[in-house]
């Protein structure tokens, strides 16, 4: 690092330009006051100064030779460089008589001559890099990789299918494959008309309409985010369905006795194959959501601990096929094993590789249970998780408790900040203990 120079009472900067600058600084040398007569603070400052050239010039190479997505990039660098925030030209346009002037006084470079990259920057002639709607997906998916790099396959599947299926439902709604960069409130709520005709004609449901809504706001947030835009446009914001006609949902719970009398009877699981008979009654007495358990790999399965137990958490691994993603981080825990879960585990201590980071065991079993008159009207197996709770509840276990042993936030619950110790395994296997069903010998 160059050592500041004395002028008078001032220290100044003083260094060479790089080569690699050549072509966007006519100065050979910089020469740059640091408005300061202490050498201490020159030499502190002087980093931070010639810091600033450096990141101007590279805007500058960027928006020279960069792909459009470089060059917007740059602009708005540029911009902020020289104190202005980065406008379209229709906003600069509209701006204060004395903004425009001092924009187009800024627009020089060094030399004093006006400067094409600058002017494009400061003026607002930098266009957004185009991007049609039938390529967001995968742009996102791009820059959404760390995000998604504990999900194996099925769940990148089941995170591309909604977000295409939204931005299929966008296109139909304008009529045309648009540039991301066109969509606007305007667009928004022609997709909201579209989605309350189809409300209307084919009995849609609001909840479907705002998840189509949810994703793409979520998909342009990330679209300009990665833009460094300074004030990103947000076309959904506001933009939702409510009907006062629909009945709340919730799904229902598999009643207590139904699993005692119909599901532990003798033969009564004998049709279904030994995984996914066993991944159901795991479901039973751990409360864990299904793909909880059928993506388990063998080593969540803690068989030879001195309390047996699953542990509920994200893996990470070069191969796909064996990475998971649980829900959330409120989702991360250990869950004993008693009862029908704990002699389900023994039979596949290494887990259920006929289901693993498939989406088949769901409709499999529902079918099976529903042919065979199993499955109470308007009940699907994930009740099951939905009965684990009540029973808890039956038994008087608080809130917290039980959203904690069913991986639920507690500071969601709560509204607030969370304090505390988690309960320790041995708490949640008393839990388990007190409300687990008795096991019937042919499940033993």
């Amino acid at each position: 690092m160059s050592k500041p120079v004395l002028r008078g009472k001032t220290w100044y900067l003083k260094r060479r330009v790089p080569k690699r600058y050549a072509a966007v600084e006519a100065r050979p040398v910089v020469w740059e006051s640091l408005k300061t007569d202490s050498y201490s603070v020159a030499m502190q400052k002087s980093a931070g100064v010639w810091n600033a050239y450096v990141e101007g010039w590279e805007a500058l190479l960027a928006g020279r030779d960069g792909d459009a997505a470089d060059r917007f990039r740059a602009a708005q660098q540029l911009a902020a460089t020289r104190g202005f925030q980065f406008l379209a030209i229709d906003k600069v346009e509209n701006a204060a008589l004395e903004e425009v002037l001092e924009r187009v006084e800024a627009s020089r470079g060094t030399d004093g001559m006006p400067n094409e990259v600058i002017a494009s920057a400061v003026l607002g002639i930098t266009d957004a890099p185009k991007l049609l709607l039938s390529g967001l997906v995968e742009h996102v998916e791009g820059l959404a990789a760390h995000d998604n790099r504990f999900k194996n396959s099925e769940q990148m599947r089941l995170w591309r299918s909604p977000r295409l299926r939204a931005v299929n439902n966008l296109i139909k709604a304008l009529g045309k494959d648009s540039d991301v960069i066109s969509v606007g409130t305007a667009e928004a709520r022609k997709h909201k008309r579209w989605w309350q005709a189809r409300m209307t004609t084919e009995g849609q449901s609001a909840d479907t309409a705002n998840k189509d809504f949810n994703y793409l706001s979520g998909m342009l947030s990330r679209f300009y985010e990665d833009l460094e835009h300074e004030d990103p446009p947000r076309p959904y914001a506001g933009i939702s369905i409510k009907d006062r006609h629909s009945q709340p949902s919730q799904k229902a719970e598999v009643p207590v006795d139904w699993i005692v009398d119909k599901w532990f009877a003798p033969c009564a699981l004998d049709g279904l194959n030994d995984e996914a008979r066993d991944i159901l009654l795991m479901s039973i007495e751990t409360g864990c959501r299904q793909n909880e358990i059928y993506n388990l790999p063998s080593s969540a399965i803690r068989l030879d601990d001195p309390i047996p137990h699953l542990c509920i958490a994200h893996e990470l691994s070069d191969n796909p096929e064996e990475r998971r993603e649980v829900k959330n981080l409120s989702s991360h825990r250990e869950i004993p094993l008693v009862g029908v879960a704990l002699a389900a585990a023994r039979r596949h201590p290494t887990g259920f590789p006929r289901y693993r980071n498939k989406a088949s065991y769901s409709a499999a079993v529902n079918k099976y249970l529903r042919k065979h008159e199993l499955l109470p009207e308007g009940v699907t197996i994930g009740g099951t998780r939905h009965s684990w709770e009540s029973r808890m509840k039956k038994a008087g276990y608080q809130t917290d408790d039980r959203g904690e042993l069913m991986g639920h936030s507690l500071k969601g619950r709560r509204g607030r900040e969370t304090y505390g110790d988690s309960l320790s395994l041995s708490e949640r296997l008393s839990v388990a203990e007190e409300i687990m069903f008795a096991v019937p010998d042919h499940l033993k």
